[in-house]
């Protein structure tokens, strides 16, 4: 267990992992790539909405010109309370752990022991790797899941889009009228639980491909 997910004093300047509300998300979707605009039948379409609370996921020292990188935060997934082990703490999905930890009891037991012995000589590691954990807060809305009253709430890296704004500035630069920036920032990281983030999401998008694993051996 850490001591404190959330800093209590919150900075005057927008950090990584910061949760923010007034932010609307972008997600389009086409049916395959739009090569050139004189082909026929282009099928896109572009959702707009406004999650209730987004975080930010720019590094602290390249927020500002104008500028930032979102991702809604989302209710938890049910299938988190089927492990014992994620049941006692929601929060260790942010962190490694043993092999066996990471899966509900009856699914390690299942699993083929090539493969457990496989997954035990990797050691500690993440589960969920595109998932982080937001600790329960008193600003967020309960929600009802597999009978529990929670208020546990996740980031998925998969889902992280661009908001231009140009009220967003370096500190140095932010003056008076850019206030609504500051009013929009609800809840800060404490610095032990914005380096577990940081940890996460560099993993996740430094992960070496297995083919690349075995060009690299030849």
């Amino acid at each position: 267990m850490q001591d404190m997910f959330y800093q209590e004093k919150i900075d005057k300047v927008l950090r990584f992992g910061d949760v923010l509300r007034g932010y609307i998300s972008t997600n389009p979707t086409i049916k395959e790539p739009i090569l050139s605009l004189q082909d026929e039948g282009l099928n896109y379409k572009i959702d707009i909405e406004m999650p209730v609370y987004s975080v930010v996921l720019t590094p602290c020292c390249e927020i500002g010109d104008s500028v930032i990188s979102l991702t809604p935060l989302v209710k938890v997934r049910g299938s988190f309370f089927k492990n014992p082990y994620f049941l006692e703490d929601l929060t260790r999905i942010n962190r490694k752990m043993e092999p066996e930890q990471a899966y509900p009891p009856d699914e390690w037991e299942k699993m083929p022991p090539d493969e457990k012995q496989k997954r035990s000589e990797e050691g500690m590691g993440y589960a969920s790797l595109e998932c982080f954990i937001y600790e329960g807060n008193e600003r967020f809305k309960k929600y009802t899941l597999r009978e529990r009253e929670i208020r546990y709430y996740m980031i998925n890296f998969k889902n992280v889009y661009r908001i231009k704004c140009e009220k967003i500035k370096r500190p140095e630069k932010t003056k008076p009228e850019d206030a609504s920036i500051m009013e929009s920032k609800c809840l800060q990281l404490s610095v032990q639980t914005r380096a577990e983030l940081r940890d996460k999401i560099a993993y996740y998008y430094s992960r070496e491909p297995q083919e690349d694993k075995i060009l690299l051996a030849d």
